[in-house]
């Protein structure tokens, strides 16, 4: 009866740490994939439209 129960903990142990694993994988995979984005906020957005059409500070209503 004991090895049995060893084998079933054993089976479970193993099942988790490749979980696991697989997890850690996908974790980092998805921190390398934000790593290169950059946080663009509603300010620099409309600043970059503007200097792309050629508008001055003064057309953006900026000092």
């Amino acid at each position: 009866m004991m090895d049995t129960e060893n084998k079933t903990r054993s089976d479970r142990n193993d099942r988790l740490k490749s979980a696991l694993r697989d997890n850690l994988k996908r974790r980092k995979m998805q921190a390398r994939g934000r790593a290169g984005q950059a946080i663009v906020t509603p300010e620099d957005d409309a600043r970059l439209h503007d200097s792309e059409r050629g508008a001055s500070p003064d057309q953006r209503g900026e000092r």
